[in-house]
């Protein structure tokens, strides 16, 4: 599925994603400054998280509950990983033995870690204020 859409429409976007992707596990493929958190934070809300939403790039891994304090998802930010093994390290493996959601900002940082049943997001930054995202 392709769409095109603008900040103002990034909570309808997020409900398309949520009921077409065939997994709970994504992985979100962008440049810096396309949009990958306002994404993920439009989601994690879509799904009725309580918490607030940010970027987990200084401590790797946030982790978001839902109105009756279930996990609900995490979302990673692979970003100042050096290489895989850090990864591996803060025990990735069992972050994706899980029915929760698991968002993934730069996962091309763990390729050999990723789950088979991953489903890519791809963002393209067409302006200032539109982009395209491929799933």
């Amino acid at each position: 599925m392709e769409l095109i859409y603008s900040e103002r429409e990034i909570q309808e976007v997020a409900k398309k994603i949520i009921t077409s992707i065939p997994n709970k596990t994504v992985a979100f493929y962008a440049p810096m400054g396309a949009g990958k958190t306002t994404l993920i934070t439009a989601i994690i809300k879509e799904l009725g998280s309580v918490d607030k939403v940010s970027s987990p790039t200084f401590g790797l891994v946030n982790e978001y509950a839902d109105q009756e304090g279930g996990l609900l998802a995490y979302h990673f930010d692979f970003y100042r990983l050096k290489d895989e093994i850090e990864a591996l390290d803060m025990g990735i493996e069992d972050y994706f033995d899980t029915t929760s959601w698991v968002f993934m900002e730069w996962p091309e940082k763990i390729p050999s870690f990723l789950p088979t049943n991953t489903t890519d997001i791809k963002i393209e930054i067409l302006d200032t204020d539109k982009r395209k995202i491929i799933f």
